[in-house]
């Protein structure tokens, strides 16, 4: 399935009532002890506060979504989730890799706090080139270092 990456922020979440729709679909199917707060208040908080949504788009329609926070030295990305019917299609591997590519393009490193993770993430995190830094506190891939993704 051939995805691209959007951005969503919170002047395109209000403007556009499929993309509010889109992003509570997939925070909704999000098992809610992934999630700081309900789906609905998690995905407003998190665009109110500058933050932004990096999504798989497949067919004007949101597939799967990464919050990110841009900092000046990283991205920082969680809360990762893909529709409950998209699951294990290789989309959320394809969506990191398209993050990896804009990173790169933007001369930043990615980086995910690692007390968030469950095992999972933390292998499909590794297995994407993902290492653990500072101790264990957060997973980092580097694009320049690594030569792009």
């Amino acid at each position: 399935m051939a995805v691209t990456l959007t951005e969503v922020d919170h002047a395109c979440w209000l403007k556009h009532s499929q993309v509010e729709a889109d992003l509570a679909r997939i925070y909704h199917d999000a098992p809610s002890e992934r999630l700081p707060q309900v789906a609905d208040a998690f995905v407003e908080s998190h665009l109110k506060s500058g933050g932004v949504f990096c999504c798989a788009l497949f067919d004007d329609r949101l597939l799967a979504a990464v919050s990110v926070q841009k900092k000046t030295e990283a991205w920082w990305l969680a809360h990762f989730c893909v529709r409950k019917s998209m699951r294990r299609r290789g989309i959320g591997s394809r969506l990191l890799a398209l993050i990896a590519e804009a990173a790169h393009e933007q001369g930043k490193a990615l980086r995910v706090e690692a007390n968030q993770l469950q095992l999972e993430d933390q292998l499909l995190l590794t297995r994407l080139g993902y290492r653990p830094k500072a101790s264990g506190f957060y997973f980092e891939l580097n694009p320049l270092a690594a030569g792009g993704y």
